[in-house]
């Protein structure tokens, strides 16, 4: 089988299959062998590896996994690209490809099924438009992944690692950084990509702790109170609490948490680290149990 990777052949792969790209399933097909080159470098697939692939696509990515790896499960949502991954793949006996959205798949009774004595790693081109999501429930699951190594656009991947005080910021920063050490692998221009699009991606990995870089007794409450304190992200930290009504916290108790734990009155939440959410949700869990 020809590589899929090279643009020439990418094409006609597609145009045999008369394949319609969708934009709306982010399907932009990497062309360019060295950022593969890359992917594969920093994942360091060994043949006692498992990897579990999101959105193969037509099998670019998977064919280089699957000469390295011990063996390789690729989910893929569309239908219309099953004939090719049949065909791409059909000489990579260690590939197994499924036919399912990720989302909806029980991951923990997947991996634990495919696994083995190996390690489990996750490599992929994620669809952009469901790359939060997709790293949530792998992070969420506990899958006891040794890394996550994926493209991204730009955008996520500096999301992913931005700290207290710049604009990227956010809840996302702050879950990833809780579960995992987050570093960018490459960069990666548009023009990599069939058909090109409109924005530039990077490929990260994240290397998954053995136990949440902090520790709280509620997880849930600690992402209620993270996600409360960006959602009107220009409002101080005391507004920002008190206008969630799910927490329940007064003006009043979030301006005595925030004194009790040593934060000044007219912070925003933009500016806490993880230690100090940390800190916050035990005080208030702490507080509403005596």
């Amino acid at each position: 089988m020809e590589n899929p990777g090279i643009p020439r052949n990418t094409i006609a792969i597609l145009r045999k299959h008369q394949f319609h790209i969708r934009k709306k399933l982010g399907q932009n097909f990497l062309t360019d062998p060295c950022v593969l080159a890359k992917i594969l470098h920093a994942a360091r697939i060994s043949e006692e590896d498992c990897v579990l692939e999101i959105g193969p696509g037509i099998g670019t990515l998977t064919r280089a996994l699957a000469e390295a790896a011990g063996k390789v499960v690729a989910v893929e949502i569309d239908k219309e690209l099953i004939p090719i991954l049949e065909e791409t793949l059909a000489d990579c006996q260690n590939v197994t490809v499924l036919n399912h959205d990720v989302l909806k798949l029980d991951l923990r009774e997947l991996t634990g099924r495919i696994r083995g004595g190996g390690s489990l790693k996750v490599v992929a081109n994620l669809p952009y438009y469901i790359t939060t999501p997709i790293l949530m429930k792998l992070l969420e699951s506990k899958l006891a992944l040794e890394s996550i190594t994926v493209m991204v656009q730009e955008e996520v991947a500096k999301r992913l690692q931005s700290g207290p005080g710049t604009k990227d910021y956010g809840s996302l920063s702050l879950a990833a950084q809780y579960y995992a050490e987050v570093r960018t692998v490459a960069k990666v221009p548009p023009d990599c990509f069939h058909p090109r699009p409109g924005v530039g991606s990077a490929v990260v990995q994240l290397a998954p702790y053995p136990e949440p870089s902090v520790k709280v007794r509620e997880e849930r409450f600690l992402f209620a109170l993270i996600r409360a304190s960006f959602q009107q992200r220009r409002k101080t930290l005391v507004n920002g609490l008190s206008n969630a009504a799910a927490l329940g916290i007064t003006k009043e108790t979030a301006a005595r948490a925030l004194a009790e734990t040593g934060l000044p009155p007219a912070i925003r939440g933009e500016a806490l680290t993880l230690e100090q959410f940390a800190a916050l949700a035990e005080y208030f869990l702490y507080t509403s149990s005596t």
